[in-house]
């Protein structure tokens, strides 16, 4: 199902989201679409050093899903349930030496691949808190490979909200008593720097 929207509105839809419907799956021919978009991004120096790894098989993503933390911010909230968990993973790799720029590589391509799973009427969840051995080993990732993020995706089963940052200047996210994710933003006058 394609949702159209203006790109102001596939920025607001795009939330991290990290609860899913694991009854609806993805097909493994969706999940490389996303990769196919992120090839054609900037690359610092035009290097292209990112490998991507897609991950759709049930049996596979069950057990990539021990190797990640989902919510760094959420200590009590021990990751989603079954029922819940995301169908499909991309993770994101080099299989070489790194220049000082790679995080902005790896920044761009995960963005683009989010903005496209939203404009496509799914979502999803970059996690950058890895199990990285673990995960390797589960992958059989080869040793010249680094893991540097996770992309979970799948059809979101919670409700994310977005809030203004209050006078508290408090940015971490929380749940309310429904469950429903809520993620505090700073306003347009707070992130311009004006003279």
């Amino acid at each position: 199902m394609m949702i159209m929207m203006n790109f102001h509105d596939l920025v607001q839809h795009s939330r991290s989201y990290r609860r899913f419907d694991e009854g609806r799956r993805i097909d493994r021919e969706t999940i490389i679409s996303l990769v196919d978009i992120a090839r054609f991004c900037p690359s610092a120096r035009n290097r292209q050093p990112l490998r991507y790894l897609v991950s759709t098989d049930p049996e596979l993503t069950t057990r990539i899903r021990p190797c990640l933390c989902f919510a760094l911010d959420l200590p009590e909230w021990g990751g989603p349930k079954a029922g819940e968990r995301p169908v499909a993973y991309v993770t994101i790799t080099t299989d070489g030496p790194c220049n000082q720029f790679i995080g902005y590589d790896i920044g761009i391509a995960a963005q683009t691949m989010m903005l496209a799973a939203a404009e496509a009427g799914f979502g999803g969840c970059m996690i950058g808190s890895i199990r990285k051995k673990e995960l390797s080993s589960v992958l059989s990732l080869p040793k010249e490979y680094a893991i540097h993020l996770v992309l979970a995706f799948g059809y979101p089963a919670e409700e994310v909200i977005l809030d203004t940052v209050g006078d508290d200047n408090q940015t971490t996210y929380w749940r309310d008593g429904n469950d429903a994710h809520h993620v505090p933003k700073r306003s347009l006058q707070n992130v311009l720097i004006t003279g």
